[in-house]
């Protein structure tokens, strides 16, 4: 987490400092990107910057918790669905969202697996949690498993896929629809039958 006289600094002064950091990151990596670089990039001495953050992993963590939040708004809350179409409505929306948010901001398309790697828990498998119980509860995604163990699985199959699909977009974009083969893996995954149900926006 950033010091304290960095919160207390005025948003258009931390953004910028944030901004230059994340092109950074971005550029050479989240462990290949100089912390010495990235302050001079954003015009803060040596000194000042001891004063913001700990040090290199300490930006790097503020930068990720940024690239991570954006992520969770372009997604936004999942809502419970009235049924199975509009489960599959919602979570085609949210794919979309996420899928333009990324294609418009490329230092977040390339800190994007950095950032979901680094959660353990917290908000970002809170939104799964939430996909995962309100599917259970249309009766789309099987019972016979732990709830907290298809969480973790279901998060884990979306970031392979997203991985994936993101290297496409980088490399290959506008090829292919890899959402459809996400839903496809999902659909195994819950015990739910994948034929005739791909929702065709999804990433």
């Amino acid at each position: 987490m950033p010091l304290p006289r960095f919160d207390r600094l005025p948003a258009e002064r931390r953004e910028h400092i944030l901004g230059a950091a994340r092109r950074h990151f971005a550029e050479h990596g989240a462990e290949g990107a100089s912390y010495n670089k990235i302050i001079e990039a954003a015009g803060v001495s040596k000194t000042a910057a001891y004063h913001y953050f700990d040090g290199r992993e300490d930006l790097l963590n503020a930068v990720l918790d940024g690239v991570l939040g954006r992520l969770l708004d372009a997604l936004g809350p999942w809502e419970p669905a009235h049924d199975e179409d509009d489960f599959t409505a919602r979570f085609a929306a949210g794919s979309t969202a996420l899928a333009t948010h990324l294609g418009g901001h490329p230092d977040d398309l390339a800190l994007a697996d950095a950032a979901i790697g680094r959660t353990c828990g917290g908000p970002w498998l809170d939104w799964f949690g939430a996909l995962v119980a309100d599917g259970r509860r249309l009766g789309l995604i099987r019972a016979d498993v732990d709830h907290d163990l298809m969480v973790s699985a279901t998060a884990a199959v979306i970031r392979a896929a997203d991985a994936w699909a993101l290297a496409r977009m980088t490399t290959a974009p506008g090829t292919g629809d890899p959402g459809a083969q996400l839903w496809t893996l999902l659909c195994g995954l819950w015990g739910a039958p994948a034929a005739g149900q791909e929702p065709n926006d999804a990433h």
